[in-house]
């Protein structure tokens, strides 16, 4: 059933729900979508409303692997079919679908399409959340949660471009959930959100706070017996899997229902001692890097270690790790956790100020106010000066000190939540660490950050790093095998071995592998195989839908100064076949030993070699570049002669 738009819409205008199956109706009745591509079509567009979106989406979401000659032409056919469907803007009689430079951009408002509405309503609820009227935000994150019909798109799943949107869509209904539930226990009608968090348990049994929120629930409804059997199925689950423990604020949630104390009550969402949560989903296929996860959860639960460095090359799962660890984290940050790319969309480095500027909107920091003559700068954090007179003076003010000025202002506002604050922050590919420097805490303190980045960032200190190496031929099979089914696995395990060894067991490039090997189901392994074993083709080969290990790898070759381009370029060679000596390394670079020294273990901090684990001298070190990287820098040396 589609329930009606919470505000009424012109007589004959279409009212869309993608909260659910993709459904639509006019003036009560249902609509016929038409065939599965075109509602591929008019959910991608759906999905993105108001926002142009590129051919290459929506050929990508239809035709994941091998669009027709006629793609081009077939959208066109869903796209006019979208346009009848949807009838004009009532404004001017201007059409809801456009195309421009960007893309198709469809036009719709909030009481036309259920996810505007939902988005509107959490919003509502949060800030009501923050002035402390709680049933007033209980109603409305309850309005938000009745639009919600189940997973959503759970029909047209079999798209990649739709799934990917689909599951982000559902991590925000979670999201909404478990602060509705929160709030509920705090206005002591925890009874009313039982049922539902053990439905949402079920379909989500890692995710923590729904769990802690059930436990909470049940313990305030009188049914201590059972809230104590979430924990230790919960602990059960976690030891068997992944052989972890429940965070330390769950286990001192237990404890004290154990001990018939008090239940502990969530802070309700938005307010002052809880931000939420920004995280992007959790991973799918999260595989291998046990020792790594139960290492980082260990840090990120001590007193002590506040700021960790996930490190590796180019597709090794930094990210994936740093978002499995937060997911699992739970309420072990009641203040939030907040993940931000350091990085734009092109690869390359946002400013400090910019970075900064999105924390400070995410965790609700007061940044303090711009001097006269001073406009905000990039992110929202001002620096800039507005107008000015000769020589750059704003206001009677060099305006390069008042940008300094306000900057360091803005630093303090966030170093001082930073120390009040218990919050996880993830900061995603980090390029150097002028990006970063000023924004970890200054002191030990309550709230933690998680950096990832190629290089090592040997300028931070202090600091835990945990190094990522290529996954053991075990993990990588398993991660494989995931994605084309272990029956397939079982069909050739040798050509499987050597399809993850041709990919340097890198989990990015075993990915791709394994989303190929899904869609194309009557490949052979064996030849698949071969062609990754063969250089000039590897690279060609490792590309699914709009992920590319070539791009991921060009994109760690620009990071590199020109210097180590050059030498990485010339270690290629006798690289590939294996691990290279100090010796090998000063034969390829032409140099001697000290200068060869100094240049590999440059190319170490940068991530783009890798070294022993152990103590050994120089000469008796085996130095590896993954073998992806070599084909990459062998294509650069081969461009340029």
């Amino acid at each position: 059933m589609i329930r009606p738009p919470a505000r009424p819409v012109t007589a004959g205008a279409v009212y869309f729900s993608l909260l659910g199956p993709l459904t639509a109706v006019r003036d009560g009745r249902p609509l016929p979508l038409g065939p599965r591509k075109q509602r591929i079509v008019l959910a991608t567009l759906l999905s993105r409303p108001n926002t142009p979106v590129s051919v290459d989406v929506l050929t990508d979401a239809v035709w994941p692997d091998d669009p027709p000659r006629t793609a081009r032409k077939n959208l066109q056919v869903y796209v006019s079919a979208a346009r009848t469907l949807l009838g004009s803007t009532g404004v001017g009689d201007r059409e809801r679908v456009v195309h421009g430079c960007g893309g198709y951009r469809l036009t719709i408002d909030e009481g036309e399409l259920d996810t505007l509405r939902f988005r509107s309503l959490a919003r509502a609820g949060r800030a009501a959340g923050e002035r402390g009227d709680l049933r007033a935000a209980a109603r409305l994150l309850r309005e938000a949660l009745d639009l919600w019909e189940g997973p959503p798109l759970n029909d047209l799943r079999d798209s990649t471009g739709v799934a990917e949107e689909a599951e982000r869509l559902e991590a925000r209904c979670l999201t909404v959930y478990e602060d509705w539930a929160e709030i509920e226990t705090e206005l002591g009608r925890g009874a009313a959100a039982v049922d539902g968090l053990r439905d949402l348990v079920e379909r989500h049994p890692l995710r923590e706070r729904l769990r802690v929120a059930w436990m909470n629930s049940l313990h305030q409804s009188g049914r201590q017996a059972e809230a104590l059997a979430v924990y230790d199925d919960y602990r059960q689950l976690l030891a068997r899997e992944l052989g972890l423990e429940p965070s330390p604020a769950m286990a001192a949630l237990y404890k004290a229902m154990l001990g018939r104390g008090r239940a502990h009550r969530p802070p309700a969402a938005g307010r002052e001692s809880a931000r939420g949560t920004t995280l992007p989903a959790a991973p799918r296929h999260f595989t291998g890097r046990r020792e790594e996860l139960r290492g980082l959860l260990g840090l990120l639960g001590a007193t002590d270690e506040r700021v960790v460095v996930i490190s590796g090359p180019a597709g090794s799962g930094k990210s994936a790790l740093a978002l499995r660890a937060a997911h699992l984290l739970g309420d072990g940050f009641p203040d939030g956790r907040f993940h931000v790319g350091v990085r734009r969309e092109d690869g390359s480095a946002r400013t400090p100020a910019e970075v900064l500027g999105e924390l400070a909107r995410l965790c609700g920091v007061r940044v303090p106010g711009s001097v006269p003559g001073v406009t905000g700068g990039p992110g929202g954090v001002p620096g800039a000066a507005a107008g000015g007179g000769p020589g750059g003076v704003a206001g009677g003010v060099p305006a390069v000190g008042v940008a300094v000025a306000v900057s360091q202002g803005a630093e303090d506002a966030w170093q001082e939540w930073l120390s009040l604050h218990r919050a996880l922050i993830v900061l995603d590919d980090v390029p150097d660490e002028a990006s970063v420097r000023g924004l970890l805490p200054r002191s030990s303190g309550p709230s933690s950050v998680v950096l990832t980045a190629r290089g090592q960032l040997p300028g931070l200190a202090p600091v835990h790093r945990i190094a990522l190496a290529a996954l053991a031929d075990a993990e990588a099979l398993e991660l494989l095998g995931k994605l084309i089914g272990p029956g397939r696995l079982r069909t050739d395990p040798a050509a499987a071995l050597r399809i993850v060894r041709a990919c340097g067991a890198l989990p990015l490039a075993v990915w791709v592998s394994g989303m190929r090997l899904a869609v194309l189901r009557h490949l052979p392994l064996a030849e698949f195989a071969d062609r990754l074993d063969d250089p000039a083709a590897a690279l060609d080969e490792l590309v699914a839908g709009d992920v590319s290990v070539r791009r991921r790898m060009a994109s760690g070759w620009q990071d590199l100064a020109a210097d180590d381009r050059r030498a990485l370029g010339r270690l290629a060679g006798p690289a590939q076949e294996g691990g290279i000596t100090l010796d090998g390394a000063m034969e390829a670079l032409g140099c001697g030993e000290r200068a060869a020294i100094r240049t590999v273990e440059s190319l170490i901090d940068a991530g783009a070699v890798t070294s022993p684990t152990g103590e050994v001298t120089a000469h008796a070190a085996l130095y590896e570049v993954p073998r992806l990287l070599c084909l990459y820098a062998r294509e650069r040396v081969g461009a340029a002669r």
